[in-house]
């Protein structure tokens, strides 16, 4: 087995930001040059997550207000008591989505479903540069 590391970096303007890096994941593998194996994308920080679902207008309206719902911008956080930068509720959003997602290739390919995307959610409250790691394992 071959490990190979690659990386990319994304500007994102916070607050939810939804980015499809499908593509550049993509790149990243046909760059290895592997056929078979697994692949995991990595956002280093504790304030953004990789998930994926289908990247089309509504779900980018119905993905930030659900997270609202469930964890609001206006809400106490004790991080924010802590270090005083109100993205306590960023930190509790990046936790429920986590900072990887990880995919099987086939012959060169990403096994993802026809209408799956493998997306950034950047969560903070200011806009960021972030790196994006994939670590592909195979053959």
């Amino acid at each position: 087995m071959i490990v190979a590391t690659k990386s990319f970096s994304v500007k994102t303007g916070g607050d939810t930001d939804i980015i499809d890096i499908t593509d550049q994941v993509n790149t990243r593998l046909k760059e290895s040059k592997l056929k078979n194996g697994t692949l995991t994308v990595f956002v280093p920080g504790s304030t953004a997550g990789i998930t994926t679902t289908e990247f089309e207008p509504g779900l980018r309206k119905d993905l930030p207000a659900l997270f609202e719902k469930l964890i609001p911008q206006s809400g106490h956080y004790q991080h924010d008591l802590t270090w005083g930068d109100g993205n306590g509720y960023s930190h509790l959003r990046a936790a429920l989505v986590k900072s990887f997602f990880t995919v099987p290739f086939v012959n060169g390919e990403m096994i993802l479903g026809t209408w799956q995307q493998i997306i950034l959610i950047d969560f903070d409250n200011r806009h960021r540069n972030r790196e994006i790691i994939v670590q592909l394992l195979g053959e």
